[in-house]
Order: C-alpha cells, then sequence, then structure tokens
C-alpha cells in the first residue's frame, strides 16, 4: 500500500492554488509532476558541476561525464536492456520515433509496407506518412472497435511477406488502452518485419522488459516518469542500431573528420550528435531511482483503485460517456457530457483549480473514429487522491449545470 500523503509532499506544486482552490492535477498523461529529488539533482548539476561531456580532461567534465553516463546505466538496467550502448538520450519520444524513421529511408523499397495502429498519438504516424512519402512504402491500419481496443484478427490479415515494420503504443494516451504488445511484436517477427513500441504512455505505470518483449526498439519520455522536459530514450537492439545511419552530423557522433570523408563514432554516440540535455539526463536516472524506490507493481495497483473509482463516480453523472471502455486500461478517463463542447467543460473547471486536459489529445484519428472534436481527459497518478476525484465530480456537475 502507498503512502499516498507522505507521496504528496515531495511533491511541491502539489502546494500550491490555482484560482484560490487548491491545485488538483489531472493531467498526467500530458507531463507528469516533478518530486523534490528530481528539482534538487536539477539545481546539483548547475550549481556544482556544470560543463560539457566526454570532452574535457578537467574535473568538472569528467564529473558531469561520470553522472550522464550512470544516468544511461540506470535507463538501461530500469528497462532491461542488455548494454547500455543500446540506450540513446533523445530530446524525446518524438525525437526518438524520429530517428528511426530516417534511418529505414535507404532500408525500404517502394511496395514495401509498414503497420500502425488506429490508437497512435500524432508522433507515431507522421513520422511514418513521411517516410512512406520518402520511400514509396505504403502505410496500413490496424483498425480499432468502439471500446477502444485494436481489431487483432484483422493485424493477423495486414501482416504479410511485404511488411518490413510495425509500430504500436503500449498505452494510448487518449483512451488509456493497454495493446497487447507481446503478441503484436511475436506475430510481426513471423512475418520477418522489425517492431517500435512507444511506451510514453506506459512507462509512468508499468516497467517495461525490453528483453523479455523482445521488442526491436522501444521509446519513452522522461516528464512522463517525474523527470524533467526535453529528454528522452530510444531503446534499440544492437544489430537494428548498426544498421541505421546517423539521424544528424555534428560533434560527439565522429571518429575521424577530415574534408575527404569522415567516419563515425560506435554506439551510443553516433545517435548523440552536439551537447545533449546533460542536466535532463542525470535528473532522468533521479527520476527513475525515485519511482523504482515507491515500486511500480505499488504505483499500478493504487491507480488501478483510482481508476476505477473515478469510473464509478463519473458515470453517475447524467449524459456523460466515456471513450475507451476496454478491461485492459490505465488509469485515463477520457469523457464528454450530452452535447456540451469539452473545451467549455474544461475551462470552468479550471476555474476550480482542477487540470484536466481537452482536445483531440495529438490523437485526432481516434476521434474521427468517434465522430467526436475531442474529449475531457482526467489521468491519474500515484500522487493524487480519491478526494481530488470527488472534487473533479463536483466540479463536472457544476459546470454541466452552467453550460446545460
Amino acid at each position: 500500500m502507498l503512502d499516498v500523503q507522505n507521496i504528496r509532499e515531495d511533491f511541491p506544486i502539489l502546494k500550491r492554488q490555482v484560482n484560490g482552490k487548491p491545485l488538483v492535477y489531472f493531467d498526467n498523461a500530458a507531463t507528469s509532476q516533478t518530486p523534490q529529488t528530481v528539482i534538487d539533482a536539477i539545481v546539483d548539476y548547475y550549481s556544482n558541476y556544470n560543463a560539457n561531456i566526454h570532452r574535457g580532461v578537467h574535473t568538472l567534465s569528467q564529473e558531469a561525464t561520470d553522472a550522464y553516463e550512470i544516468a544511461r546505466k540506470k535507463v538501461q538496467e530500469h528497462f532491461s536492456a542488455k548494454h547500455s550502448h543500446e540506450i540513446i538520450l533523445t530530446s524525446g519520444t518524438t525525437h526518438s520515433i524520429n530517428i528511426v524513421a530516417t534511418g529505414f529511408t535507404n532500408l525500404l523499397s517502394k511496395g514495401d509496407e509498414i503497420i500502425v495502429s488506429a490508437l497512435e498519438h500524432h508522433s507515431n504516424i507522421v513520422p511514418w506518412q513521411m517516410l512512406c512519402e520518402r520511400t514509396g512504402a505504403i502505410l496500413k491500419v490496424i483498425p480499432m472497435n468502439e471500446e477502444g481496443e485494436l481489431l487483432m484478427d484483422v493485424y493477423d490479415q495486414l501482416l504479410s511477406n511485404k511488411t518490413k515494420l510495425v509500430f504500436t503504443n503500449h498505452i494510448s494516451n487518449a483512451l488509456g488502452t493497454i495493446n497487447p504488445i507481446e503478441e503484436i511484436i511475436k506475430k510481426a517477427h513471423n512475418a520477418g518485419a522489425a517492431v517500435l513500441i512507444d511506451g510514453a504512455q506506459a512507462c509512468p505505470h508499468v516497467k517495461p522488459d525490453v528483453q523479455a518483449l523482445d521488442v526491436d526498439f522501444y521509446v519513452a519520455s522522461a516528464h512522463k516518469l517525474c523527470g524533467p522536459t526535453g529528454v528522452g530514450l530510444l531503446y534499440g537492439k544492437e544489430e537494428w542500431l548498426n544498421k541505421l545511419p546517423p539521424y544528424q552530423g555534428g560533434g560527439e557522433m565522429i571518429d575521424e573528420v577530415t574534408f575527404e570523408k569522415t567516419t563515425y563514432a560506435g554506439l551510443p554516440h553516433k545517435f548523440e550528435a552536439g551537447t545533449p540535455n546533460i542536466c535532463g539526463g542525470i535528473a532522468f536516472g533521479v527520476a527513475l531511482d525515485y519511482m523504482n524506490s515507491i515500486g511500480f507493481d505499488a504505483i499500478a495497483a493504487y491507480e488501478n483503485e483510482l481508476l476505477e473509482y473515478g469510473t464509478q463516480k463519473l458515470l453517475e453523472i447524467e449524459g456523460l460517456k466515456i471513450y475507451g471502455t476496454s478491461k485492459n486500461k490505465t488509469s485515463v478517463i477520457s469523457f464528454n457530457i450530452d452535447h456540451i463542447h469539452p473545451y467549455d467543460i474544461g475551462s470552468i473547471i479550471d476555474k476550480l483549480g482542477i487540470a484536466v486536459r481537452t482536445g483531440h489529445h495529438c490523437a485526432q484519428p481516434i476521434m474521427d473514429f468517434y465522430k467526436i472534436p475531442g474529449t475531457i481527459r482526467a489521468s491519474f497518478s500515484f500522487y493524487n487522491t480519491k478526494e481530488e476525484i470527488d472534487s473533479l465530480v463536483e466540479a463536472v456537475k457544476k459546470a454541466k449545470m452552467m453550460l446545460a
């Protein structure tokens, strides 16, 4: 069992007020909040050993390099990667996906097929569309049903010897659906295709084991995991990362440069051109330490309790409809009320100190499937409480009465 009140003391922002009301933060699917231990790590870096890494012989550079590489090792261990050089530290999930999508430009031919799911964030759609435009490959889509689940029988039909890549999210950011990625990966491999899993929404709730999954690429962002913005990871199997060309050129990613020819550094540096977000990488490692100290089994159990409680309470509101009703989902509730625009609800409850997300959540094809402009999305984290859910329910009732 989590000591939630004690955990809340770790997050300074949870003590503030918004519009004269105690902050209720239910936009965790967009960005989680940051514990004091991570904030302290950021301050410590800039206060005591701010320097560039991998290049200097002076003490500050060596200290910063050691801290950054220790963080990479923490990421490797957290995701159970075989080698630390299979962990590329990036600016986030979008950056990670684009590295892979760009790298496959010379590995695909006209008529090759790649498969995406209907539940994707735009960042796991647009880069692949751009790849198809460059190569002549064909993009196919695994459709979804009313519950927000993928139609796996159709996936079976889409797979063929033309399939070269399959990519799907681990958990839908818009609906909270947990996708059957083990089955997706196994079937793709049987067809000879590589697989990329977008883990941005999954990593706050579960602890992926990339070796057990046998996934080729896995991507995520630190700011969903109580870490800072502007840093994330690309895990790739060593053999795949060696096949892909560098994403961009510059310092750090080179072995030797002459005007006649440049040779590239080995992994992971081949994909880490320029000065990275050093402080962010270090703080990412501290954030993983923090979440592991709480325990992901305890986090998942408590967040599931919040999901069940929130679902029950919100459905008591007349005219409220929840989108994404899979039995296998995480702590995200997307909903609308009758014909009231979600933005109007969100604006009113913000005045009551409650932060939710409204709109299409960068998942417009999902909203088009349901023929709606967007939803109100309440996403819960391990530092939220049932009392905060009660406040949300009362605020939604008030907004509904005002807008009816």
